[in-house]
């Protein structure tokens, strides 16, 4: 008998070119959506027992030695699908000031900064900002033919920024096989008016859509400014609540069900570096919804696990935060959260 992974995290991994605002550069590191919302979710865990599954592809020249690192950390790396050739997994952003990042131009970014352009990073092109196909799938998408048998019946599934049509192949599998907590964080190629009718179909039975401001707004550029009337259209489409991700400015929850809206705040805190906020955000709501059922609560421990993962660099550097600091800073966050009525 197989022991299921209780909750499965499908995105990207990357070797990550980092240039914060502050502190020390990340050169060629683990980095990408998937280790990010992974590690926001293992804040959460409550025994070791509660593995995560990790989707992925990745190739060859991907580091074993970053995938042991993995699984010593306690993340399950059976659905990273290895592929038999080489995949340009690189990504570069900078940080101008803390809150404006670019990818591009690395080589004037490094020597700006008076650091050694690594030969690693030569040739490297941001990737072309296009509109998602609603058939193909990219390159580094995982396939279903990737899901390992031990990650087909999941308590709980979130998906990081992947392709439309992976986000609608994998939400629909993972409904067949059973899963009944399904969350989705949208990938930018799709949150366009052209998408907007095909929402109907991508929502429909997911337990929570996490899109961030600027994505809906883009979504529904020229049709709407009401933050909250995108919440309710969304949720009208079928998914039990949608949590827009404002940045500083917290996140705005819409309970489907109910009706009911709530505005939490961002936990007051020094942020270092913003890279994976949102992923470690997603992380948290999906391991904390597949505990307590609870849309709020799980907004609140989404909120607390950027807000340890933005007081400093990687997807790691939340793990050396105290015991039981997370939680505390739930109770904390709990008491100013404001319901609009």
């Amino acid at each position: 008998m197989p022991a299921y992974r209780p909750l499965v995290i499908a995105g990207q991994l990357r070797r990550q070119y980092l240039l914060p605002p502050d502190g020390r550069p990340l050169v060629d590191a683990p980095g990408g959506n998937l280790l990010y919302a992974t590690a926001g979710a293992h804040l959460w865990n409550q025994t070791e027992e509660d593995t995560i599954g990790m989707l992925a592809r990745v190739g060859e020249d991907y580091p074993q030695e970053w995938l042991r690192n993995f699984k010593k950390t306690g993340f399950d790396t059976q659905g990273i699908k290895i592929l038999p050739e080489s995949l340009d997994l690189r990504s570069f952003l900078v940080y101008t000031d803390l809150n404006t990042a670019q990818s591009a131009n690395p080589v004037s970014h490094f020597a700006r900064l008076g650091l050694t352009f690594p030969k690693s990073l030569l040739g490297y092109h941001p990737p072309e900002q296009t509109q998602d196909s609603r058939a193909r799938q990219n390159q580094d998408s995982p396939r279903l033919l990737d899901i390992p048998e031990t990650y087909r019946q999941p308590r709980a599934v979130h998906l990081c920024p992947l392709d439309f049509a992976t986000h609608m192949q994998f939400s629909s599998a993972f409904r067949q096989f059973g899963t009944n907590i399904i969350t989705i964080d949208p990938n930018p190629g799709y949150m366009n008016g052209n998408f907007l009718l095909d929402l109907r179909s991508l929502l429909q039975g997911i337990t929570a859509f996490l899109p961030s401001e600027d994505e809906v707004r883009a979504l529904f550029w020229g049709r709407t400014n009401d933050l909250w009337e995108m919440a309710a259209i969304l949720g009208s489409f079928g998914c039990q609540s949608v949590v827009i991700k404002r940045g500083g400015h917290g996140q705005y929850l819409y309970n489907t069900e109910t009706g009911r809206r709530w505005e939490i705040p961002a936990y007051p805190t020094q942020p270092v570096d913003l890279t994976g906020a949102g992923d470690a955000f997603c992380g948290g709501f999906l391991a904390s919804y597949a505990q307590t059922l609870d849309p709020l609560q799980a907004t609140l421990s989404g909120n607390i696990a950027a807000s340890l993962n933005i007081e400093g660099s990687g997807p790691f550097y939340a793990f050396d935060a105290m015991p039981g600091l997370a939680q505390a800073r739930v109770l904390s966050l709990s008491d100013i959260v404001k319901e609009i009525t």
